[in-house]
């Protein structure tokens, strides 16, 4: 179920995009209306949590600020420092950490490709919380929460098990690490959807987004998260990581099936309650690692299944099955993730396009030129899983050029957008294996 304080709360993505009633992208949303209900649903799980005790409401505010920043999104800068400061982030976190992001700052993704058939490696910034003050300021535990934010926004490809191991020793739990890689995965599929509908419409002379109300809309978000868990506090946690999974690594992007492993322990099978069960939407589900894992924040899983769901199975007009896919590859490529992009190119063959045609962009990249359509695709995906985002006029003339109309283009947005939630979490949970 949509969390249910969601129900009272304004549509986050309209607010940060400035779409109005009736609005081009209104009606689109309208269309894709699950997508629509279960990411404002995945915003409610995150920073109206039913239970706050592994990450403060503060923590959220001050890790979305934080990403917000590093995507330089004006109107969710505004909107997350509004939540920060209405939480009780106390005088002086907001600035502090707007300074932090703005040391932190680039233009990724960043990171090593594993794969032989990728020699696009990017050399890249790597933030550490080095000031005294600034560490004294936040806490073991937040700087440890910055540092994994930095990781997974501009270097998911560097993601590894011993950056776990440092949120551990931080005093985080599992499950409020989970929580924790779910909120920025979720950022990065939020902004960048905020940023392609609203470059879409500035291209076509609509109105820009403003900040206007954005405070008093974070204000009703604190008071109802205050309202579900009051102010309690986290008590540190004392666990240790678990052994290295035995994994082979796939040696190539492939569309051959892939397994994965998580480098935490997934939540066991005996601790389901109703409410994990609910998380899993398909109760097949409770037979795999990743979804186990994902189960300890239930809510959180439930709203981002469904609203993948949507985006991808929703055949009422708009872009092709086989076109979303492909999209989703195409992110997964830019970001190096193997499993994801196995995963989806398979299914981008199997819903029709040339087998031969997907395996080129895996193998050559993601500036490889197939066709006029896949490649206006292909560079609007690229142009949004850059951080910040660079989706802008060219990318939207190139796919105006090819006949999109403005439900193709949200789902061209909200494909590639996904998968920069999808990756994210594959990337710095776990790893896959052949």
């Amino acid at each position: 179920m949509t969390t249910t304080a969601s129900t009272t709360i304004a549509d986050v993505l309209d607010a940060l995009t400035g779409i109005n009633s009736g609005d081009p992208f209104d009606v689109a949303r309208a269309r894709r209306s699950d997508a629509r209900d279960h990411a404002q649903g995945s915003f409610a799980a995150l920073f109206l949590p039913v239970d706050a005790s592994d990450v403060s409401l503060p923590e959220r505010a001050a890790v979305a600020l934080f990403v917000a920043r590093l995507h330089e999104h004006a109107a969710a800068v505004e909107f997350y420092g509004a939540l920060l400061r209405e939480t009780g982030g106390g005088q002086g976190l907001e600035p502090l950490i707007v300074a932090e992001a703005e040391r932190a700052a680039g233009q990724g993704p960043y990171g090593a490709f594993k794969a032989e058939n990728a020699d696009e490696s990017v050399e890249g910034p790597v933030y550490r919380v080095d000031s005294i003050a600034a560490a004294a300021s936040l806490g073991d535990r937040l700087s440890a929460a910055l540092e994994h934010a930095h990781l997974l926004v501009l270097h998911p490809r560097d993601a590894a098990r011993e950056h776990l191991g440092a949120l551990l020793d931080a005093g985080w739990s599992s499950t409020g690490i989970v929580t924790l890689s779910q909120l920025v995965s979720f950022l990065s599929f939020q902004l960048r959807v905020a940023h392609g509908l609203s470059a879409i419409r500035e291209a076509a002379g609509e109105s820009t987004v403003t900040t206007e109300g954005l405070a008093e809309l974070a204000a009703r978000v604190a008071e109802a998260a205050r309202e579900r868990v009051g102010n309690a506090s986290v008590t540190a946690a004392s666990e240790s990581l678990p052994d290295a999974p035995r994994v082979t690594e796939p040696p190539r992007f492939t569309q051959d099936s892939l397994g994965w492993k998580p480098w935490l322990e997934p939540l066991p099978k005996a601790e389901f309650t109703e409410r994990h069960h609910e998380g899993l939407v398909k109760p097949e589900r409770i037979n795999m690692p990743y979804f186990r894992l994902l189960a300890r924040d239930p809510e959180a899983l439930r709203e981002r299944t469904l609203t993948d769901l949507d985006i991808f199975f929703n055949t009422d007009a708009g872009l092709p099955r086989a076109e979303r896919e492909f999209a989703a590859a195409a992110a997964s490529r830019e970001n190096g993730c193997v499993y994801c992009a196995s995963v989806h190119s398979r299914a981008a063959s199997e819903q029709g396009l040339p087998f031969d045609t997907v395996q080129r962009l895996l193998d050559e990249g993601v500036t490889v030129r197939l066709d006029p359509r896949l490649d206006a695709i292909v560079d609007a995906t690229v142009a949004l899983t850059q951080t910040p985002p660079r989706f802008g006029a060219e990318e939207v003339a190139a796919l105006r050029e090819v006949g999109l109309d403005e439900l193709e283009l949200l789902d061209v947005v909200q494909a590639g957008s996904f998968f920069n939630w999808a990756n994210r979490l594959m990337l710095s949970i776990g790893e896959p294996t052949t």
